[in-house]
């Protein structure tokens, strides 16, 4: 098998979503309108009374499905795997971003820019309901629990590997591993990043390495 490697930034991914698609055998056929289900237009009224607000253990984030738990990495990357999971990508929008790089000043999702209807956002939720399978444990719930593990940080930067995230209590590695086709323990590598981006933390990159 061949080595691969994609990374998704805030608004890439369509690559990525298509290897993942690809890896876990999914079809255009599989729930497109589960992927697509409305979500509100804020986090504040999104799913607020399914908030029960998840376990803290051992230092680990808990999951929250609203942007409002950024102030760690951790948090970031348990809230957005949430959202991916429940099927809101506006939600999972608002908690991405990209930092600064060639000259190019730091974007972090706002209201504004995961509500529009600009094409490459609608590109962007679109491919984050190519990724609910993927992150979906058997059997599913619809109140998952995500934990992420305490990561060390390089500086505003933290790279959390697959294996310190679970849901419901299962490794969000062997999560995805279950769905491949294929793949064997030690050929898939996933890594989700968080950067700091004024004062908040966000989710800027996804790395998914297949060999």
């Amino acid at each position: 098998m061949s080595h691969r490697k994609r990374t998704v930034g805030w608004i890439a991914g369509g690559a990525l979503a298509a290897t993942i698609a690809g890896v876990t055998g999914c079809s255009s056929d599989s729930d497109p309108a589960a992927a697509k289900k409305p979500t509100a237009s804020s986090p504040a009224a999104t799913d607020g009374e399914e908030s029960d607000g998840g376990k803290k253990k051992d230092g680990s984030a808990a999951s929250k499905p609203s942007a409002g738990d950024q102030s760690t990495a951790e948090g970031a990357v348990a809230a957005w795997v949430t959202a991916v999971i429940k099927g809101q990508p506006k939600e999972a929008c608002l908690l991405m971003g990209e930092p600064a790089a060639a000259g190019a000043p730091a974007q972090a999702g706002t209201p504004a820019k995961c509500n529009s209807d600009d094409p490459e956002v609608q590109q962007m939720q679109d491919n984050l309901g190519k990724f609910r399978e993927s992150f979906t444990p058997e059997p599913p719930t619809d109140h998952p629990q995500v934990e992420v593990a305490k990561v060390p940080a390089a500086g505003d930067k933290v790279t959390v590997p697959a294996d310190k995230v679970t849901v419901d209590g299962q490794a969000l590695d062997k999560i995805i591993l279950s769905h491949s086709t294929g793949l064997e323990a030690g050929q898939l590598d996933v890594n989700v990043e968080s950067s700091k981006i004024e004062d908040a933390w966000y989710v800027t990159n996804l790395d998914f390495n297949v060999g």
